[in-house]
């Protein structure tokens, strides 16, 4: 599935005739993104007919099976329409509502991560794990801007701005990246204050099977609407009390 949804987006990656529309939450959605996620329908409605389907383009459809994926077909869409290579495509699997499996693929990176729940998570075949950094005072963080709290979840702002001259180094890498770091280890914090189920799933997977936590800034576990916090788990609880509006 995911090579299928890297051909699409490296075929279409920085051509000048991309056609882009804006859907009517103002966000833009390229050709691409419809491509790869009906070339991941196809995949699933082939090979598993009996499984649900959860896209950021084309909706839900519901099998009633109990399994179903959930798909972001380019996850970092912005980025993509400019050029940017920090973009990639998200699948996960849910089955009787638990998370088990995640595949983030950013081929313009060259990076490809996944994890199964309870058995590891890999990164281009290699094993990765989250970092041991215990105090917030030596931790890396990432979020997708630096004024999104302002804009997106004023409450926590002063909390946030707070947070961010507490820790080591703030980098604003986001998206489905920071995300991936945490996992890796390359940094501890990755904090979003509003995110869809297909922005996190795939992630979350990958960043607990790794070793850490991922949870909504008010501690609820799972692939949520709302915000998102994932860490390398020894930070998490301080992360959260720090980030209280």
């Amino acid at each position: 599935m995911a090579d299928a949804a890297d051909e699409v987006t490296m075929r279409w990656f920085r051509t000048k005739d991309l056609p882009v529309e804006s859907k009517p939450d103002d966000t833009p959605v390229s050709i691409a993104d419809r491509e790869s996620e009906k070339a991941l329908r196809s995949i699933i409605e082939s090979e598993r007919p009996d499984h649900g389907v959860v896209g950021e383009e084309f909706g839900t459809t519901d099998s009633g099976a109990g399994a179903r994926w959930i798909l972001d077909p380019i996850d970092g869409t912005k980025n993509y329409i400019r050029g940017v290579p920090v973009f990639a495509t998200l699948i996960a699997l849910e089955v009787e509502g638990v998370l088990e499996l995640g595949v983030t693929s950013a081929p313009a990176l060259g990076r490809r991560w996944w994890g199964v729940r309870d058995e590891g998570a890999w990164c281009n075949h290699e094993p990765i794990h989250v970092s041991a950094v215990n105090a917030i005072e030596d931790a890396f963080m990432s979020s997708d801007s630096y004024d999104t709290f302002d804009r997106l979840n004023p409450a926590r702002s002063d909390a946030w701005t707070a947070l961010t001259k507490q820790v080591n180094r703030t980098r604003g890498f986001g998206d489905f990246w920071s995300h991936m770091l945490v996992a890796e280890g390359a940094i501890d914090i990755a904090i979003e204050p509003e995110v869809a189920i297909w922005d996190v799933a795939s992630n979350a997977v990958i960043v607990e099977a790794a070793g850490g936590r991922v949870t909504t800034l008010e501690g609820k576990g799972g692939a949520n609407n709302g915000s998102v916090l994932a860490t390398n788990g020894v930070l998490h609880d301080a992360v959260l009390a720090a980030m209280k509006p």
